[in-house]
């Protein structure tokens, strides 16, 4: 059974850090690419960064670029995205996806998000 759990969202003032992971299970998680998509109220999920199976490309949305990192840990099944400046723009649930290698995100299998909230 597939399973990709998101942790570490929560509420934080604008210029704050948070860092979401997502552990995976269920699948050959070393030959996924793994991405963080996110869903504001009103608007459409948007990628936001992903990572190839062995980590040696990333990309990120043009909105966060400079201020998120994405990283994975092949050995332990896990994927975080380091936010950092945070800005109330940011505020939205954010979602672990998951895509075979030779697909491009989003794949099939989805986390249930973890909200992020930016604000005073």
């Amino acid at each position: 059974q597939v399973q990709l759990v998101e942790s570490g969202g929560g509420l934080v003032q604008p210029g704050g850090s948070l860092r979401l992971s997502c552990a995976a299970s269920g699948f050959t998680f070393s030959t996924y690419v793994m991405s963080w998509y996110r869903q504001a109220p009103g608007k459409e999920r948007e990628l936001v960064a992903s990572i190839t199976s062995g980590g040696s490309s990333i990309n990120f949305a043009d909105s966060v670029k400079g201020r998120f990192t994405i990283s994975r840990d092949n050995a332990k099944n896990t994927v975080n995205l380091q936010m950092n400046t945070l800005k109330p723009e940011d505020t939205a649930v954010y979602f672990c996806n998951a895509a075979p290698w030779f697909k491009q995100p989003p794949g099939d299998y989805w986390g249930q998000g973890t909200q992020v909230t930016v604000s005073l």
